[in-house]
């Protein structure tokens, strides 16, 4: 051991100041507003039939007057309107081909206004230094610890953040694909000279992996280099999300899978569906989410635990029973079936006593 983990101060790709906005939109009656806007703090506005060009034209440039102009289109425009705003930021050409591209590549004026931290704290993900955190997984029968579940952590300004904070940041800046790579990567580089011979629970949004070929493919390299067999990785998906859109999960998975990693559905029982989708993926091992084991002093929690743990059991896959925190609580999982306990019960997140290598830093 050589200390605590170093901090993790990925290089986030904030907007600069700009010269020129290129602005399009279906939704008629946005672009006119926006034009007004830019006309009353002296930018100039030329408009078309859904497109609205709008540039300085007096020196010096700045930006500053489109700082102004992103502030006041903050508050004027709703959030629905902002969603349907597409934005180019200093387009470096007049041809019509090209500016057509950069639009279709360009983001969302939601997403430009979030990444500015105009419409939220979005500096508190780009100042934030990040590092992971483990929790303890243990096996009910012995107490015996077969596994940690690595969690995302976040500082700023001395403040901790926690990992939904973080990844509701980056989800309004665009950035969850990125903050997922992140947090897996920083998973399992920080559980090398630790682990042995225990599970490492990765979280990952399916909706983060675009083509998990490309995607998980510095997730692999981590594996590898982290010293950690395949079989160890477990990947988390909260029920929710695979509850959306089922044939990319399934590719998903599928590559996973291909790669000797496991599969845990996360979250499971708080949705109506959860015994079909637990059927439909088949996953390796199943999560119960902590507020249907905090119900089981109710006999319907507990029917619905025992009908999951059945099931679960059937395909060969393990339960696991998050938010165990009493010995009452463990003893009635136990009961249950549940093969696993997570909880404060048997420990909190906590950071390992061993350096992260720096290039976990991300550009």
């Amino acid at each position: 051991m050589t200390g605590p983990a170093e901090d993790l101060r990925p290089g986030w790709p904030t907007p600069r100041r700009v010269r020129r906005l290129l602005l399009a939109t279906p939704v008629e009656h946005v672009l006119p507003m926006v034009a007004r806007s830019a006309t009353a703090l002296g930018l100039n506005a030329e408009s078309t039939p859904g497109l609205l060009d709008v540039v300085e034209d007096s020196r010096p440039l700045d930006g500053r007057r489109f700082d102004q102009l992103f502030a006041r289109l903050a508050r004027e425009l709703t959030a629905a309107e902002t969603d349907a705003v597409r934005v180019a930021t200093d387009p470096d050409s007049d041809d019509g081909a090209v500016l057509a591209a950069q639009l279709l590549a360009a983001p969302s004026l939601s997403v430009e206004l979030a990444r500015r931290g105009v419409t939220v704290e979005v500096g508190l993900l780009t100042e934030a230094a990040l590092w992971p955190v483990y929790q303890p997984v243990v096996d009910l029968t012995d107490g015996r610890v077969v596994g940690h579940e690595a969690l995302l952590r976040g500082r700023v300004d001395g403040r901790e953040v926690g990992g939904g904070d973080l990844f509701f940041l980056a989800a309004a800046a665009g950035w969850t694909d990125r903050l997922d790579r992140l947090a897996r990567e920083a998973a399992v580089r920080g559980a090398a000279g630790w682990l042995g011979d225990a599970d490492l629970y990765v979280n990952s949004s399916p909706e983060a992996v675009y083509r998990p070929q490309v995607c998980l493919e510095g997730t692999e390299a981590a594996v590898h280099e982290a010293g950690l067999r395949p079989e160890q990785v477990v990947v988390e998906v909260v029920e929710a999300h695979a509850a959306r859109d089922r044939g990319h999960l399934l590719a998903v998975l599928e590559h996973q899978r291909s790669l000797g990693w496991r599969v845990a559905l996360d979250d499971v029982g708080v949705g109506w569906s959860s015994l079909a989708l637990v059927s439909a993926l088949r996953p390796d091992v199943v999560k119960l989410d902590k507020a249907l084991v905090g119900r089981l002093d109710d006999a319907a929690a507990q029917a619905v635990v025992g009908a999951l743990v059945e099931l679960a059991h059937s395909l060969d896959a393990v339960v696991v029973a998050e938010g165990v925190e009493s010995e009452q609580r463990a003893e009635q999982v136990r009961a249950l079936g549940v093969d696993l306990g997570q909880g404060w019960l048997f420990g909190r997140p906590v950071r390992p006593a061993v350096a992260l290598p720096e290039e976990l830093a991300v550009p």
